[in-house]
């Protein structure tokens, strides 16, 4: 019964986290026809989302919510806190936003050297547009790490999600070395991206969901086609779901 329940309220999760992403992006897509298959065209608005504006817990970053315990938690909805030290993990904590056991309590690790509000700083906004089999994203952001070092990410999870959650398929846009995914924020913790690529990105199916994912670097490095550890030196501040290829003619 108790894993009749949990299973449950990890499809709920999972509801509510589709949900957002197809009303940040499905609703803000622009069909523009292209004059045939070959030549098809269409431009999607993005607007990048924390995890707690999915009502989903924050993966990478944690709090600690008895001091002196040497144990941290997720960031959930219910830590309202801006002025909260964050914490990273002790060990790399896997990407788990359906399972509420997965919140916590985790070993405790260094101070992330931020505070919960300054974290949820982070924004994106930008385009991307698919035309005669070449991507092309258009990004600007905001709030980021001053001089941080930043990802993106092309991901993909099963839909629905299994149960246990089986993780995602965490690919650097562009080149599969990752040397075109990085990006590094300005002394106004701000930066512009803009890449092409061949072919045009997969979008979401019947089988699979398909987001787009910034990550920061804590250590300043990154790790050619792997994201690093998350929880650990790695940490996701902003995602977005790509909508469906249905939506499109040809994709």
């Amino acid at each position: 019964m108790h894993q009749l329940r949990k299973n449950a309220l990890n499809i709920l999760l999972f509801l509510l986290w589709l949900g957002m992403g197809l009303s940040v992006s499905t609703a803000r897509a622009e069909h523009v026809p292209g004059g045939g298959r070959e030549a098809i065209a269409y431009t999607i608005k993005l607007d990048f989302k924390s995890h707690l504006d999915a009502n989903l817990p924050e993966q990478d970053v944690f709090i600690e919510r008895e001091p002196g315990s040497g144990e941290v938690y997720r960031v959930t909805t219910a830590d309202q806190d801006p002025s909260a030290p964050l914490f990273k993990a002790a060990r790399p904590v896997p990407h788990n936003p359906f399972d509420t056991a997965a919140i916590g309590p985790h070993p405790k690790g260094e101070p992330f050297g931020y505070t919960l509000g300054e974290w949820l700083r982070h924004s994106g906004t930008g385009t991307y547009t698919c035309a005669n089999g070449e991507g092309r994203l258009e990004m600007t952001f905001s709030g980021l790490i001053k001089y941080g070092v930043y990802t993106i990410w092309h991901t993909f999870t099963a839909m629905p999600v299994t149960t246990p959650f089986s993780g995602y398929l965490d690919i650097p846009l562009g080149a599969r070395d990752g040397s075109t995914s990085v990006f590094v924020a300005d002394a106004n913790g701000e930066a512009a991206v803009s890449q092409r690529f061949e072919p045009c990105l997969q979008l979401t199916t019947n089988w699979t969901t398909s987001l787009l994912a910034i990550n920061y670097h804590s250590n300043g490095r990154t790790y050619a086609g792997r994201p690093g550890m998350f929880g650990y030196n790695a940490h996701v501040p902003l995602f977005l779901l790509l909508p469906s290829g249905d939506d499109y003619d040809g994709v």
